[in-house]
C-alpha cells in the first residue's frame, strides 16, 4: 500500500480548528431524556475535547458541560455536547478516527493522527472504529485525504470566527452533525 502523504497546511488547519474548541461552554439541552421533564442545572464539568502536541509538548483542549437533574424523575444528564456517547473524544476526532481505519490498519491510522498533530493511541483507535462501525461517516477529499465532513464543517465555522463573532457552541453542534432538530 502506497504512503498516505499529508500536507503541512492540513496539519495547521486541523489543529487551528481543534485549538479554537478549548473553553466552549455547553450548557443548552431540550427535557429529560427519559421522562421528558424539566430539569435544573447540576453542575458543570471540564470534558477533554482532543489531545494536541506540537512535537515536543502535548496540550489537552477541553471544553464545559453542564449537567442536568430532572425534577420529575430525578436522572442527571448532560448538555447537549459534541461527543458520541461513551468516548474520550469529541466527535470530530472519533469521525477522523473512524475515516482513516477505512483504508489503513489502526497502528497507522494513530501514527497519521500523531503527524496531523491528535494524540490517540491505536487501541482508542480500534476501540472507536470497532464500537462505531454501524456509523457511516460523511466524507470529502481535501488535499487528496479522505477528510470527514464534521471536521470540514468545524473548520470552515472556525473561520469565520473572530472578536465580533466568537465561537457559538450551538453551531459547532450543527458542524459537527449532532444539533438536535428542535434545539
Amino acid at each position: 500500500m502506497k504512503r498516505l502523504r499529508i500536507p503541512p497546511i492540513l496539519c495547521d488547519i486541523i489543529q487551528t480548528t481543534l485549538s479554537a474548541c478549548d473553553g466552549l461552554v455547553f450548557d443548552r439541552y431540550r427535557c429529560c431524556p427519559d421522562c421528558g421533564g424539566t430539569a435544573t442545572g447540576y453542575v458543570r464539568r471540564e470534558k477533554q475535547f482532543a489531545v494536541l502536541t506540537d512535537g515536543q509538548k502535548n496540550k489537552t483542549i477541553n471544553v464545559i458541560v453542564k449537567r442536568f437533574r430532572c425534577i420529575t424523575c430525578g436522572k442527571i444528564f448532560s448538555a447537549d455536547a459534541p461527543f458520541y456517547p461513551k468516548t474520550r473524544n469529541g466527535s470530530p476526532i472519533i469521525d477522523l478516527c473512524i475515516t482513516l481505519a477505512q483504508t489503513m490498519p489502526f497502528s497507522r491510522v494513530s501514527t497519521h493522527l500523531a503527524f496531523l498533530g491528535i494524540i490517540v493511541d491505536r487501541w482508542t483507535v480500534r476501540k472507536y472504529v470497532i464500537n462505531n462501525r454501524h456509523w457511516t461517516v460523511a466524507t470529502t477529499e481535501l488535499y487528496g485525504i479522505r477528510v470527514p465532513l464534521s471536521l470540514v464543517n468545524l473548520t470552515a465555522l472556525v473561520a469565520c470566527t473572530n472578536e465580533r463573532n466568537p465561537l457559538d457552541p450551538q453551531e459547532v453542534l450543527a458542524a459537527c452533525g449532532l444539533k438536535h432538530p428542535d434545539g
